[in-house]
């Protein structure tokens, strides 16, 4: 069996009895021990515990029970995503030996439909970088250059899936988490709606704005496990009580008459030739099939990078207290309890949670609240009112991913600004609460490039729509690199 298959044919080879699922399973377990060492995708690797499901879903299918899509069908895990009995460290030394005793809700929701959970993935500490270089494990590496970063946060799930590891991924998008390493290693990528799916067990960076989302080999992948794992969740107060389309069966509608808009602030005259070129290729793909292309103003886009980087500092701030070496996870050995709390921190978290703290707590200190947080929260009304505004001209916004192909490692970690600015694209749609999808569209000096696909707030159907029309007539998403 092709480790690149898509998971519509991984499905049908398991219910044509072609391939078993614990067959499938040792192909893959087989890939991350022979390629996993030179990127480093993977902190856990449960190969036991997948061989046990593998063979358990075998058995259900030897009876001849109708079983789902994805049963049998393995799968990797950000490790900032809980899993019951499997190590989950969100790659901070502080959580080193904490194990679960309780599945997310969307792995949940995987696990109850079949779905072999093959390992965790690394990523930047709690979801905190663009690279994958803030993992206290070491960088998750690209699998087209092993000497690139595989993008962050969730840089392990990009890499696994591009060098065919797993066939899908979950994954955690804050500001650009998935888009960021699919864009970079050449994969598709799902960022959703705030709401959209449940994020009871992903560990929070900012609440107000943490995705769990999916990656896969193409679109329709993504599409088929969003239809088993979106949803409200009683568990999750702030997942949307709202129905979920029919995300397969949105693919298929025709792409007459769909309005792409076109933003300017995202084509602005310092975008990279190539990845500019690529990306208007792939609009006129779209205006060959029939889609329509207008352009879009978001006159406050400029101000999306220094609102983002002030309001998640300020979530960190609340939500990184719970790391405190007592209740869970590693502590360090002192005589009081001061000294305990400040050594496990220093130990067990790396300087880039230690920077946004720092600035999160000054951002909400006394004086200094109104002229941060309360401005930046002011702006991200008018960024919301931005799309708003566009979206009653257009169905869907295209941009690039990424400024830039993936840089390679080490190229960014002295300068934090350079760094952050890798989010100047991805980092809006999360403001304002939207689904955006990243797509292959080309390639620059053998790296790939991403395009992103924006659509309303809980209109994943209509992103999902656009990118597989886009793949139906392309190709980039069909090359894989030889590792």
């Amino acid at each position: 069996m092709d480790a690149f298959a898509s998971v519509t044919e991984l499905s049908i080879a398991l219910a044509d009895k072609k391939i078993s699922s614990r067959e499938l399973t040792d192909l893959y377990l087989d890939r991350i021990t022979k390629i996993d060492p030179s990127l480093n995708s993977h902190l856990t690797v449960a190969a036991d515990s997948a061989r046990v499901a593998a063979d358990a879903i075998d058995a259900r299918r030897a009876t001849g029970e109708k079983l789902h899509a994805l049963a049998g069908i393995p799968f990797g895990v950000k490790d900032a995503i809980t899993t019951a009995g499997v190590r989950a460290t969100g790659a901070a030394k502080i959580l080193d030996n904490y194990i679960p005793t309780h599945d997310a809700t969307v792995i949940a929701r995987l696990r109850a439909a079949g779905g072999v959970m093959i390992g965790k993935h690394n990523c930047d500490t709690f979801g905190h970088g663009a690279s994958n270089e803030n993992s206290m494990y070491g960088p998750a590496n690209n699998p087209w250059d092993v000497s690139r970063v595989a993008g962050g946060s969730s840089g392990g799930s990009g890499a696994a899936v591009a060098a065919g590891l797993q066939p899908y991924a979950i994954g955690e998008d804050t500001g650009g988490s998935v888009r960021a390493p699919a864009a970079f290693c050449g994969v598709s990528g799902l960022k959703v709606s705030y709401g959209r799916n449940s994020r009871f067990g992903a560990m929070p960076m900012a609440s107000s704005l943490d995705t769990v989302g999916v990656f896969g080999q193409t679109v329709a992948d993504i599409a088929l496990v969003m239809q088993t794992i979106a949803g409200h969740d009683p568990l999750d107060p702030t997942s949307a009580v709202a129905p979920v389309p029919n995300y397969t069966h949105a693919l298929e509608k025709t792409v007459q008459g769909l309005r792409i808009g076109v933003p300017a602030e995202f084509f602005s005259d310092d975008l990279d030739p190539a990845i500019r070129a690529s990306v208007e290729s792939a609009l006129e793909v779209f205006q060959n099939a029939g889609a329509q292309l207008i352009p879009v103003t978001l006159p406050h886009i400029q101000y999306a990078i220094a609102t983002y980087y002030i309001l998640v500092p300020c979530e960190d701030s609340s939500n990184m207290a719970r790391y405190d070496g007592i209740r869970y996870g590693v502590r360090a050995s002192r005589p009081d309890l001061f000294e305990t709390y400040a050594a496990s921190r220093t130990e067990g978290l790396p300087n880039e949670v230690k920077r946004r703290i720092m600035i999160g707590t000054f951002a909400l200190s006394h004086g200094y609240y109104e002229a941060y947080y309360l401005r930046a929260q002011k702006a991200r009304t008018l960024i919301c009112q931005d799309f708003a505004n566009a979206f009653e001209k257009v169905d869907v916004m295209i941009s690039p991913t990424m400024p830039e192909i993936a840089f390679k490692k080490g190229e960014k970690t002295t300068d934090p600004l350079k760094m952050y600015l890798a989010d100047v694209f991805t980092g809006s749609a999360s403001l304002a609460g939207l689904s955006a999808l990243s797509v292959p569209c080309g390639f620059s000096q053998n790296m790939p490039i991403g395009m992103q696909i924006i659509a309303p707030r809980l209109a994943e159907d209509i992103a999902l729509h656009a990118g597989h029309i886009y793949q139906k007539n392309s190709d980039w998403h069909t090359r894989h690199p030889a590792v």
